[in-house]
């Protein structure tokens, strides 16, 4: 391909920003601009030599009630060219977590008494993050880019109040944008008023974890000059983080965790008081007693605003993630979808992590192509590629034109009273088991599955012909009733057959991958990490759950009569994995999941009606 100068080829005024002149005295400097070859921009701007500022930028809401607009903090790093007349598009990550995290206690989760409140358990804080970490700064900015870190509301050195996703923390990661864009206010730590004079208005958002949440809250504002993000495990609802189907629900490996808790662990900014009563609203306006949805929930789901979205979304999800579940993502996916927002998709086989550890030169190359052509508007193919990478066992991906994939299709397999798992049905007596959730995990519960449990319902497939590819989000029907405290309905769907397969875990292989510019005490390299894997008789793929009370809305509860039996209905996480040939396909209904559900006092007796009872299965083509 033909090299080229976007300051030349490209319009110079659009990319460059340099003035337009019609003639220059011949010794004046030649004006910088941004190299690209072979269809992406090249490292020829130094990070030694970048300079650095620090921006406080005006909110448009006053969420500590100082009667003062709040401001967010951002430290900017940028090639040294821009204060030369060279503009550049901006990179920004905004998290909560940069000034670190403080300790917290977590709610008890073992239930007694009538109310799920209550603390225990704390939550450590961590250290303390560095100020320009990660790879962006040696990547990105040799290549014609300014990184940024953002502090979101009540963190670090921002002001106003940390809300766990509320509107007001939209608004701070919004007015990074608008600073960018030139719409917003900003000053200097010193006081001056400062502008983004070296800035295109172009601005891209990056982020794994609630570092992928805020860059998904701000283009579900549609904020202009947003132009395209790439959200790693991040929420698009918050009532799918701490709740399900109407139950109080834990993120994976943070029992006991809820929206007050982490708005108390991320409370970092300097003053530590003037937050304690906004807190203690979201503590009281939560509700862990019902698990209801409501329009505190509302307010933190930003799947309904995905019509607004301008940017292009780049969504990133492990398979194996029970922090921020893989419904986040793939709901957001399929809302971006009815939105005909631009996107692209990868399914990685870790947990809560980012596929820049272990297969990081094409993840360089497919996100530097993605910000090239949204910030830079180089033609260079990515919207042409298959728009979705799927990581089939470790270091095996596949891709994709869509997901689900086009022909999946919904199958029917029918909880009988023999204990099979069939396409027929097959009534007969009612199938009782009695709740133990409270002392035994559900990798307890699974396992042994020919073996009598009073403590579960078991339910197989004949072993597999030829492997059966899942690919979306399952469904559960049962007809059944309870006795008890619990109120609740906990599914599994279990591959059982001896095999090898990733845990979600990844660990260092000690080789050492150099990827950008290194400077004193930042050498522009990562050490590849590897999936961990483990052979075992069985795998629980995915899980879901429902509080029975709110069989009907997950916004209202209802009550339930002992013993009466009710038609329940709920979702799995959504998953795409494919059961090979020789394993069995399993189903394991219990009441309480250990690991995430309140926990009652064991006893609650679950009678299941087999026949009339249906897993909704979604397999796609192989």
């Amino acid at each position: 391909m033909r090299q080229r100068t976007l300051g030349v080829v490209l319009a110079i005024t659009t990319i460059t920003a340099a003035p337009a002149i019609s003639a220059r005295p011949a010794d004046a400097a030649p004006t910088p601009h941004v190299t690209v070859s072979g269809g992406e921009t090249q490292p020829v701007f130094s990070r030694a030599d970048a300079i650095t500022q620090t921006v406080n930028i005006e909110v448009p809401v006053d969420s500590d009630h100082d009667g003062v607009r709040d401001r967010v903090q951002m430290r900017i790093m940028r090639p040294k060219e821009t204060d030369q007349g060279l503009k550049v598009p901006t990179i920004v990550e905004p998290s909560p977590y940069w000034a670190g995290g403080n300790d917290v206690p977590n709610h008890d989760v073992d239930i007694d008494g009538l109310s799920a409140r209550g603390l225990r358990q704390n939550r450590s804080a961590d250290v303390l993050a560095g100020a320009f970490p990660g790879y962006y700064d040696n990547y990105f900015l040799p290549r014609g880019y300014a990184v940024a870190d953002l502090d979101s509301l009540g963190t670090g050195g921002s002001t106003g109040c940390p809300t766990s996703g509320a509107r007001n923390e939209q608004a701070g990661a919004r007015a990074a944008v608008d600073w960018l864009t030139g719409r917003a206010r900003g000053w200097a730590p010193d006081g001056t008023p400062v502008k983004a004079t070296w800035s295109t208005g172009n601005v891209g958002m990056i982020g794994q974890s609630y570092d992928g949440t805020l860059p998904n809250m701000a283009a579900a504002t549609g904020v202009p000059g947003l132009k395209a993000i790439v959200p790693i495990a991040g929420i698009s609802s918050w009532y799918d983080y701490y709740r399900a189907n109407g139950g109080v629900l834990a993120p994976g490996g943070f029992q006991g965790e809820d929206l007050d808790v982490l708005a108390k662990y991320v409370y970092t900014r300097a003053d530590r008081e003037i937050c304690k009563q906004v807190i203690a609203d979201i503590e009281a306006r939560q509700d862990r007693d019902t698990g209801d949805y409501s329009r505190f929930w509302d307010e933190r789901n930003y799947v309904q605003d995905a019509r607004k979205v301008r940017a292009a979304v780049f969504v990133v999800h492990g398979l194996n993630d029970w922090n921020v579940k893989t419904k986040q993502s793939v709901q957001w996916w399929n809302a971006l979808a009815r939105a005909g927002v631009p996107r692209k998709l990868w399914l990685h086989q870790a947990n809560h992590n980012t596929p820049f550890r272990w297969r990081i030169e094409e993840w360089l190359r497919q996100t530097h192509h993605w910000f090239d052509h949204w910030l830079y508007g180089i033609d260079n193919g990515i919207m042409q590629e298959p728009r979705v990478d799927i990581e089939r066992a470790p270091g095996q991906w596949e891709q994709h034109a869509d997901w689900p994939e086009p022909g999946t299709r919904t199958v029917d397999l029918h909880l009988n009273t023999s204990g099979d798992l069939a396409a027929k049905p097959q009534r007969g007596a009612a199938q009782s088991m009695v709740d133990a959730g409270r002392t035994r995990t559900a990798e307890q519960l699974a396992a042994d599955p020919t073996t009598p449990d009073p403590n579960r319902l078991v339910y197989l497939t004949p072993q597999l012909a030829k492997p059966v590819r899942v690919g979306g989000t399952p469904r559960i029907s049962l007809r059944a009733s309870l006795d008890g405290r619990s109120p609740y309905l906990t599914a599994l769907l279990v591959d059982y057959g001896t095999d090898t397969r990733p845990t979600g875990v990844v660990a260092s292989t000690g080789e050492q991958v150099c990827y950008g510019e290194g400077v004193p005490g930042d050498d522009g390299c990562t050490t590849r990490t590897a999936h961990v894997t483990e052979t075992k008789p069985f795998k629980i793929v995915t899980r879901g759950w429902l509080d029975a009370r709110n069989r009907h809305d997950p916004a209202r509860t209802e009550p339930l009569k002992a013993g009466k039996t009710y038609d329940f209905t709920w979702d799995f996480q959504p998953n795409d994995y494919v059961f090979k040939a020789g394993h069995r396909l399993g189903v394991v209904v219990l009441s309480t999941d250990y690991d995430y559900t309140l926990r009652y006092p064991a006893g609650t007796r679950l009678t299941v009606r087999p026949g009339v009872s249906t897993l909704h299965l979604p397999v796609a083509p192989r």
